[in-house]
């Protein structure tokens, strides 16, 4: 009897471990407490990109000679100068300023090598005197900022540098209001003052007459009666742009 009921305590002993891994086995697990997110922080929505990009044909290149009424010595009276002329030594890269299809190239006795360049919405620009095209043709899709040609004086110009031409429609605009600018709408377009012409006659400043030219002047104001002279034309700072053929007074 003291056998048995030793048999039994040991094996009730042993049974614990087993039983107690069995609990653990078939005991529920712990609930875990639901884990709320953060709400998302909202983020902005990245800027449109804008309607209408200029670039400036010349990056870091001064304009020379505005858009406006001009007149060059040899001319008798002021015209428009429809666009803005920037110089540049001889083979500077001319940079598209605007997304467009090349519209014609050529040779022209004014402008000399040229490249025209259609854009949207009635735009064009224009770049002219030329010393190279680098390969554009009529119908050729460019980027802007695409080298289309290098500076030259080709054509009834005054010395190295670039003519260069902003239109809509057909009607010139002041390319000196859509270079290095960006709109984010047609509305924000400054089409009235762009197509604005300053009434104020400017005398150009040369650096190379046309062949000829002089002797043409000379003998223009002879046959008028009038003696010819010479007559500096001074800049802002002082210093003498040009000497110009002027009636004696």
């Amino acid at each position: 009897m003291a056998l048995t009921l030793g048999f039994a305590v040991a094996l009730a002993a042993a049974s614990v471990p087993a039983a107690l891994a069995l609990a653990d086995l078939i005991a529920p697990a712990p609930i875990a407490e639901p884990v709320t997110a953060a709400p998302a922080t909202p983020q902005p929505a990245p800027p449109l990109p804008p309607a209408y990009a200029f670039d400036a044909p010349l990056p870091g290149r001064e304009v020379a000679s505005p858009f406006g009424l001009r007149q060059l010595p040899w001319e008798e009276g002021g015209r428009l100068h429809e666009g803005v002329d920037i110089a540049a030594p001889s083979g500077t890269a001319v940079k598209v300023a605007a997304d467009g299809i090349v519209a014609r190239t050529g040779t022209d006795p004014g402008y000399g090598r040229f490249v025209e360049v259609r854009h949207k919405d009635g735009f064009s620009t224009l770049y002219a005197h030329l010393g190279r095209n680098l390969g554009m043709k009529k119908g050729v899709y460019v980027k802007r900022g695409t080298p289309i040609a290098v500076v030259g004086d080709s054509g009834r110009s005054t010395g190295s540098h670039l003519h260069f031409e902003i239109s809509r429609k057909g009607r010139p605009l002041n390319p000196a209001h859509f270079m290095d600018k960006t709109f984010a709408s047609a509305d924000d377009l400054p089409l009235k003052a762009a197509a604005r012409v300053p009434r104020k006659v400017r005398l150009a400043h040369v650096s190379r007459w046309p062949e000829g030219m002089k002797e043409k002047v000379a003998a223009r104001r002879a046959g008028k009666g009038l003696a010819t002279g010479t007559q500096a034309v001074r800049g802002d700072d002082g210093r003498v742009r040009v000497r110009i053929e002027v009636a004696a007074s």
